[in-house]
């Protein structure tokens, strides 16, 4: 098997000893060609190229969600197609690894690569889906190129969180949950549509729902890890399903306390709820306006802002090694 592994040299949790030791692991079951990332995108492209190769079996992510989600994009610019594209593993480099864990990989990179090699000789593989995010024609954002996402994506209050972490990390801030609960608060205090929702979600034969304060959407469940606590947006969420969605229309102090202690408390049987939330399953196709730009993430990627996103749940979109 000739496999591509994308290695990202800045990730987290990874020492470049460690790296090494992994590398030699898997070249020792396979025809392996190892790139280190040097720009960002540069996993994109890396993985455009092995889906348009006629000899590349497999591509290995190691790295954190950000790289996986740029393997993903490289792997898709031509469109989902399972049978022909290679498949794709990953070995958790980040701090979170929210991708890996929801398929149910170690969250250590070198036990990780062992259930990867045992998954490779029991020829274990799935077809999961994806979520894709694109401007909505006829709106000012209808030119956006589409983006697809593993997991997650956010138009609003979580999108802003991301954001505002992502500055910290340029400022030279570790990655940490410490990091994220602080800008979690931050976030809230700073956000001026708490009170008065900007966001209308329309989808096809329903009325639309208005007034909207934040939307998550998940491709998967959990939607996110507070060190080993799994966080449960959209419990029912799955990789074979379509798109499920948490939005809230309410933003006052007591309704977040409430709702963040129900994230913190949540379970694979009971997410957030209660009269100012909406939970949505299963969605193939939806679109969220909003009155005024907002802060859009995925992947755990703010993407700066935007009016109109129109999403759709792209099931059987690539096939993963488990």
């Amino acid at each position: 098997m000739r496999a591509l592994l994308v290695v990202n040299p800045a990730a987290t949790t990874t020492s470049a000893r460690t790296r090494d030791v992994l590398i030699h692991a898997l070249a020792s079951e396979m025809k392996l060609e190892v790139v280190t990332t040097e720009y960002r995108g540069h996993a994109r492209d890396l993985g455009r190229q092995a889906g348009e190769s006629d000899d590349i079996e497999l591509v290995v992510a190691l790295g954190g969600d950000g790289t996986v989600n740029e393997v993903v994009n490289g792997l898709l610019h031509n469109g989902p197609d399972p049978d022909r594209l290679p498949r794709l593993a990953v070995v958790p480099g980040g701090s979170t690894n929210v991708f890996a864990r929801a398929l149910g990989l170690p969250n250590d990179a070198v036990e990780a690569t062992g259930a990867l090699l045992d998954a490779l000789r029991e020829d274990r593989e799935r077809a999961i889906g994806l979520g894709l995010a694109a401007g909505t024609p006829g709106t000012e954002d209808e030119a956006v190129p589409s983006r697809w996402f593993t997991f997650c994506a956010g138009l609003g209050f979580d999108a802003g969180v991301i954001g505002r972490v992502e500055q910290q990390r340029e400022r030279g801030k570790r990655s940490t949950h410490a990091l994220y609960l602080r800008q979690v608060a931050r976030q809230f205090l700073d956000e001026p549509h708490r009170r008065h929702g900007t966001i209308t979600l329309e989808r096809p034969g329903q009325d639309p729902v208005t007034d909207l304060v934040m939307s998550i959407i998940c491709n998967t469940s959990p939607w996110t890890f507070l060190g080993n606590r799994p966080v449960y947006a959209s419990p029912k969420a799955s990789f074979d399903t379509g798109l499920d969605v948490l939005a809230l229309n309410r933003m006052s102090t007591g309704a977040v306390a409430r709702y963040a202690t129900q994230l913190l408390t949540s379970s694979p049987e009971r997410g957030p709820h209660g009269k100012h939330a909406l939970s949505l399953h299963d969605l193939t196709d939806f679109t969220l306006h909003s009155k005024a730009p907002l802060p859009l993430q995925m992947d755990g990627d703010h993407l700066g802002l935007r009016t109109s996103v129109t999403f759709t749940g792209v099931r059987r979109a690539l096939r993963v090694i488990v």
